[in-house]
């Protein structure tokens, strides 16, 4: 069965980036690519009974200039290899980006959304970017992968994988986690930041139970003392040169402590690597 995976796009470079990272990522699988558009009027709110509705001049204009620029993206595709793996669908839809985002990974049971962490900022239309971060937090029923601008692809040397033992995971939570580190030959180095002396039993339980999970995949564990879970993670990544990090995005919980918008920014300014945002199922 093919693996359906949903790429949204503002025709930004970093977009394009996006798309190409995804493809090679996946370069020996059989993939489905969504690659979604989705164009808005500044000013319309379907919220704001004030708001002027929209005409239909305005409305076929911003259709169209939205469908002409998915022409442009599909002749530049042409010139990149193609593969016999990979299908492609391309959707330009009116609406609001996490409105039709959403409804979209419902819709066509989407596995993983891949996007570009910066977008073009000079249209107040455009959202991707900053809301990388805020697509982490509202798309919860499948994993986002952010990726930097300038991060071309390679298979990633490792993926660094905090966690605080203090959850128990499940296989689906993890599963594209362990895809990734199988199809890339990339090992998962798990991450803990100790600051009690010893771990606990329901710690010990986790750990043990995570290592179970990862056992298709090859991963290490690496603890570091004493130390902010967001330097540590930091420190970490910088010092071995990690090209990505993945996560279980917890709500009000992990996300809000270790990746809050500034750990995100910095890891996009200085380290250059990707996140995989995984969901807690259980939320």
């Amino acid at each position: 069965m093919k693996k359906r995976i949903l790429i949204p796009t503002d025709f930004s470079k970093n977009a394009w980036n996006a798309i190409k990272y995804a493809m090679e990522l996946y370069k020996r699988e059989y993939v489905e690519f969504f690659i979604l558009h989705t164009y808005y009027l500044s000013g319309y709110s379907k919220e704001n009974l004030l708001s002027p509705e929209p005409t239909e001049k305005d409305l076929k204009k911003v259709q169209e200039g939205s469908e002409k620029d998915m022409e442009k993206l599909k002749v530049q595709m042409g010139f990149y290899e193609e593969n016999d793996h990979h299908t492609f669908y391309y959707m330009s839809e009116f609406g609001s980006f996490f409105d039709i985002m959403k409804k979209t990974v419902e819709k066509q049971d989407i596995e993983l959304v891949v996007m570009g962490t910066q977008g073009e900022t000079d249209n107040k239309t455009v959202i991707l970017g900053s809301n990388a971060v805020n697509v982490m937090e509202k798309i919860r029923n499948c994993p986002v992968l952010a990726i930097p601008a300038n991060v071309l692809f390679k298979d990633p040397n490792e993926i660094v994988f905090p966690t605080s033992f203090r959850t128990h995971y499940k296989e689906k939570e993890l599963a594209t986690l362990v895809e990734i580190s199988r199809c890339t030959n990339s090992p998962i180095r798990i991450l803990h930041i100790q600051n009690e002396k010893n771990l606990t039993k329901p710690q010990l339980e986790n750990k043990a139970l995570l290592e179970k999970i990862l056992t298709p995949a090859t991963f290490t564990h690496h603890t570091l003392y004493n130390l902010d879970l967001r330097d540590g993670v930091r420190c970490f990544v910088q010092s071995r040169e990690s090209e990505m990090i993945a996560f279980v995005n917890k709500k009000h919980n992990f996300f809000g402590s270790v990746f809050s918008n500034p750990m995100v920014k910095e890891l996009g300014k200085h380290a250059n690597v990707p996140l995989l945002a995984m969901h807690d199922l259980r939320n």
